[in-house]
């Protein structure tokens, strides 16, 4: 029996191939894809059109580092470290909002400089998030279904989410971490009244805040028809449009899009599916989603074959948080969806998003290995 039970302690992690080898392969597809979109923007602005390539290979390096560090991490220890992870983030996006240390990029405040070294807090808050949900609603179990212990707790927690978001500020990532508590309770088994309660409550809110603010009102206007708005709010959207519809079925070819050329803002960013249907057409384009879907099918699974509650809910919750930032990136990217700061997992420039994400990877892989050995 000790000999048995010693085996099992130094058992190697089973990698999940099905859920390693997307990511891998969208990490890799993105490197080029970061150079071949950012290498004009490079030149102009550091003299060199290898900069943000060297950069994402750099944090696709240590990316994969932190993904086979979390996979070997039992994810089980993440419960006690629930609210001190809370403590950290709320700290954190205060300090962005309300002081110095907060840098602003494209006039809003979103990140944290600490000596050389500068982040995106609310791509911590959002992993946090899904454990601080994961384990309060493991351990209520079926309580959930109560509105004061199941229900409003949870909103309390995204409220202050969302009040430091705004101060920020950040409608994009309060809709972002909305549609996930909602998701993930709706999993828990929520009621479905109380869901459906906080929509109209939330829905009259949301529009005032909107409305209350002109570029807004004009990011929503272009929305609808973007054509009429081609030389302001309307510009990003019509000429990721253009890049879709030139590059066909087969694409202009890597390196030889045209609209990366200072016509689509941020191309190495947010707008890099813009740039992969360009140059790489319908094919490129199919072979990312197909490469997501996969990945999030693994992710699924993951979930449901967990045998603990806290693991199934954290395998789900941090599924539909990369398929949630997978989705409202392609939207606005093919103009289904009004435009929103969001980059594309895996694929996009980004040090922060690119880490979190292959953290989460990890934790997953972890979930679907430990169960696999109980």
């Amino acid at each position: 029996m000790r000999t048995a039970v010693k085996r099992n302690r130094v058992q190697p992690i089973a990698y999940d191939l099905g859920l390693l080898f997307p990511v891998l392969l969208l990490v890799g597809m993105g490197i080029v894809m970061v150079y071949s979109a950012s290498s004009a923007l490079a030149l102009e602005r550091f003299g060199s059109d290898y900069y943000f390539l060297k950069r994402q290979a750099a944090f696709a390096l240590v990316g994969i580092i932190v993904l086979v560090a979390f996979s070997y991490i039992p994810f089980r220890v993440y419960r006690p470290l629930t609210y001190p992870m809370l403590a950290v983030v709320v700290v954190m996006l205060a300090i962005v909002a309300f002081t110095d240390l907060g840098v602003s990029v494209g006039g809003a405040a979103r990140w944290l400089q600490l000596g050389p070294v500068r982040f995106q807090p609310s791509e911590l808050a959002r992993l946090a998030l899904v454990i601080y949900m994961a384990y309060s609603m493991s351990k209520k179990d079926e309580q959930v279904r109560d509105f004061y212990v199941g229900f409003f707790p949870h909103f309390l927690v995204l409220g202050l989410f969302s009040l430091l978001l705004m101060a920020q500020p950040d409608f994009g990532s309060v809709v972002v971490f909305s549609a996930l508590t909602w998701i993930m309770l709706f999993v828990g088994g929520c009621r479905i009244s109380h869901l459906l309660s906080v929509i109209l409550v939330l829905a009259p809110m949301a529009w005032l805040f909107i409305i209350q603010a002109e570029y807004r009102v004009k990011r929503l206007m272009s929305f609808w028809d973007p054509w009429k708005y081609t030389s302001d709010e309307g510009y990003q959207i019509v000429h990721s449009l253009m890049a879709f519809g030139s590059g066909g079925i087969t694409g202009a070819g890597i390196g030889k899009g045209y609209q990366k050329l200072f016509y689509l803002p941020e191309p190495h960013t947010d707008f890099i599916f813009s740039v992969v249907g360009e140059e790489l057409g319908l094919v490129g384009v199919m072979v990312v989603i197909l490469l997501y879907g996969i990945m999030l099918m693994r992710g699924i699974h993951i979930a449901r074959n967990a045998n603990d509650s806290f693991g199934a809910f954290l395998a789900m919750g941090l599924t539909v948080a990369l398929g949630l930032q997978v989705c409202i990136n392609m939207g606005v990217a093919l103009g289904m969806l009004p435009t929103k700061g969001l980059t594309l997992p895996f694929l996009s420039y980004g040090g922060t998003s690119l880490l979190i994400n292959m953290a989460a990877v990890g934790i997953m892989m972890n979930i679907g290995a430990r169960d696999a050995m109980c």
